[in-house]
């Protein structure tokens, strides 16, 4: 979900970009925004996406973005549009863990770019604790980008305090990139299945030498 080169960060094939959870809520609908600010010695990438949800079935949701970016000049632009899908495998705590599986299709809307993402979610809750792995396979092709593989790893240990307050350690590694950083997440429930979700996370590289800090932050109204 969002080309990073040096930064690995932005809105096409980010590297970190949310942690994802296995579970699928049935006659779910929901709208999300998140925001990606990533700060090198060398430059500021800022991207944004929209995004809309709906679970088709009980263990099935399909979700739809636009995707921002900054360019050089400063200017922000409609970069991409995105599909997601989440399919949940098991029944939360039918088994010692949860699992789920992701799929990503991305369009670059002004250039030949295409990206495809496909993975393995697993979440283990253990008293007030929770472990999420995400194991991500991706092949960008296109006439404007070359054509390969990438592998991506994302993981978040959090302590469900309370509901309103989750801290968390995240962790993500991809292509010529390895980031660690504190976060958080928090739900606050209303009446019938209406909630909403934030969550951030301030992420830093520890692979290379020099800045390289990224910022996340999420809203989600779930209905």
């Amino acid at each position: 979900m969002a080309v990073f080169t040096s930064l690995t960060a932005r809105a096409d094939g980010m590297v970190v970009d949310k942690v994802y959870h296995p579970y699928v809520v049935a006659n779910e609908q929901s709208f999300e925004w998140r925001l990606m600010s990533s700060q090198t010695s060398a430059e500021n990438v800022l991207a944004q996406r929209i995004g809309y949800g709906q679970s088709l079935l009980e263990d099935l949701a399909v979700e739809f973005f636009i995707i921002g970016e900054r360019d050089e000049t400063g200017d922000f632009k409609l970069q991409a549009t995105e599909i997601e899908a989440r399919w949940m495998l098991t029944e939360q705590g039918q088994y010692w863990a949860d699992w789920g599986v992701l799929f990503e299709f991305e369009k670059q809307r002004n250039s030949d770019r295409y990206e495809a993402t496909t993975g393995l979610i697993f979440e283990k809750e253990f008293n007030k604790n929770s472990l999420t792995l995400n194991f991500f396979a991706i092949r960008e092709w296109g006439n404007d980008i070359q054509n390969e593989w990438e592998l991506e790893f994302r993981a978040q240990y959090r302590y469900r305090y309370i509901p309103e307050l989750q801290p968390s350690i995240e962790f993500y590694t991809g292509e010529d990139f390895v980031g660690l950083g504190p976060g958080f997440m928090g739900v606050h429930r209303f009446e019938g299945q209406k909630q909403l979700k934030w969550e951030a996370g301030f992420i830093t590289e520890i692979s290379h030498k020099g800045k390289n800090h990224t910022l996340r932050f999420a809203v989600e109204y779930e209905f």
